[in-house]
């Protein structure tokens, strides 16, 4: 289970919360009178998600709270548990209290680290208590457990089974995508505002498998959303800030080591990266953030334009990452064939020229950013 060595983490909140109020462990009530045994339907409302009481919930151990923070983004995970067969409703239930039952006795959170679970049957469920009365609302968003750094700010969405190698069946996948529809009008996202769990942690959550169908995924909301490809940025990049880790943050510093920062590439958010961020962006007529956010400006004002034949600390950040993202290449620094053909990969994934070489775009995709042409 992806959870297992996390602890429960609302100690990012410290500068982006607007408002946190803490509230007693209210009843969540139900949501129609009947769950219809089919798959998540968009028709439907809300009545495709199965509430913490129908799935028979224990109780939170401490009170429910809720974030200010705009909701600025959906974290998809899976959940490393078997890929089952069962795809009744029955199974889904017990899924849903086996998993808060590990994150409760376990990890020792006060409930089910994430807002809601889809099981491979292709239903939905939620997940910490009153994620479901707060997304009808659509105002604000529990403070969840599922990715540190990003439980005030993002709705995290757990998907039952391990997807390495295999993909989700399409149960699966179609009520992930009306889920993440519904997520998306109630809080006003887009399709281009979904990343994967790897995209802010240390992790091999979402899988390579899966991640691999985030293009699909995006389309299959952005036509539930009724959106165009044009409406989208060209750009998308993962707004990684101090509180987040991992191999995003590893290629981050891998890029401001290429551009003069004394750093070590370890993909821990610490004091020198801040402060190297902050210094690019006073440099560079950047906002400063007091975050230290990799913004848009700071991301595309950092990368780039590499050929194969390159070498140097830009080319093994673009390695690392693609690496622990299943391609097969090894950072060595230089831009050799296997680097070339990763990113020749990436680029046919996200519908981009096959150049091979590392433009703007380009290392949005590798980065774990949306691009415009993979909307399309």
């Amino acid at each position: 289970m992806e959870f297992a060595t996390m602890t429960e983490d609302h100690s990012a909140l410290d500068r982006r919360t607007l408002f946190k109020a803490t509230l007693g462990a209210a009843t969540v009530a139900v949501v129609g009178s009947e769950l219809a045994p089919t798959a998540a339907s968009a028709a439907d409302g809300f009545d495709f998600v199965v509430d913490c009481d129908d799935w028979g919930a224990r109780p939170p151990s401490s009170p429910i709270q809720l974030s200010g923070n705009v909701t600025n983004k959906i974290i998809v995970h899976h959940m490393e548990f078997p890929n089952s067969t069962d795809y009744s409703l029955e199974h889904a239930k017990q899924l849903a209290r086996d998993c808060q039952d590990l994150h409760m006795d376990t990890n020792g959170w006060a409930d089910t680290g994430q807002h809601f679970t889809v099981s491979r049957g292709g239903y939905v469920l939620e997940g910490r208590h009153r994620s479901l009365e707060t997304l009808e609302a659509g105002q604000q968003q529990v403070i969840a457990a599922h990715c540190p750094g990003e439980n005030g700010n993002a709705i995290g969405i757990e998907n039952e089974g391990t997807y390495f190698t295999e993909t989700p069946p399409q149960a699966l996948f179609d009520a992930l995508t009306t889920l993440c529809v519904t997520v998306c009008r109630q809080y006003r996202l887009h399709a281009y505002d979904l990343f994967g769990h790897w995209d802010f942690r240390d992790t091999d959550c979402p899988g390579a498998a899966f991640y691999r169908e985030f293009p699909q995924l995006r389309r299959a909301v952005q036509a539930g959303l009724g959106e165009s490809a044009a409406d989208a940025p060209a750009r998308r990049w993962p707004d990684i800030w101090q509180f987040v880790g991992g191999p995003v943050v590893q290629l981050g510093q891998y890029l401001l080591i290429a551009s003069g920062a004394k750093l070590t590439a370890s993909g821990t958010f610490d004091q020198k990266t801040i402060k190297a961020v902050q210094k690019w962006q006073s440099q560079h007529g950047i906002p400063v953030d007091p975050d230290a956010t990799f913004t848009t400006a700071t991301w595309e004002t950092l990368v780039p334009a590499l050929e194969p034949g390159a070498t140097g600390a830009a080319v093994t950040g673009a390695q690392t990452i693609l690496a622990h993202k299943g391609y097969a290449v090894s950072a060595t620094g230089n831009y050799d064939a296997a680097t070339q053909a990763a990113v020749t990969a990436i680029q046919q994934l996200h519908g981009l020229p096959t150049t091979g070489s590392l433009d703007l775009t380009t290392w949005c995709a590798v980065a774990g950013g949306t691009v415009r042409e993979s909307l399309s």
